[in-house]
């Protein structure tokens, strides 16, 4: 399989909280790069297209748009 991204992410294991509309869900993120991540959710329905990502270890907020979804998996871009 090709690899389409513009810049490698690399393999992470971090707590995150993706957040939209005054709710949250909790997610693990697996992967990370300057511009976007890989999202892993516990049940993906109701997660709109437009969502801000919390990293919790690092007390960062990031606003970012999901670019794939595929059964518990996302992809973000950062905005």
């Amino acid at each position: 399989m090709d690899e389409r991204r513009v810049t490698p992410r690399h393999r992470v294991f971090k707590a995150g909280t993706i957040e939209f509309d005054g709710a949250g869900v909790d997610c693990t993120i697996r992967n990370m790069s300057p511009i976007g991540a890989g999202l892993e959710v516990a049940n993906p329905v109701g997660i709109p297209h437009e969502v801000t990502l919390r990293v919790l270890t690092q007390h960062v907020r990031q606003h970012c748009y999901i670019v794939w979804r595929k059964e518990k998996r996302m992809g973000v871009t950062f905005d």
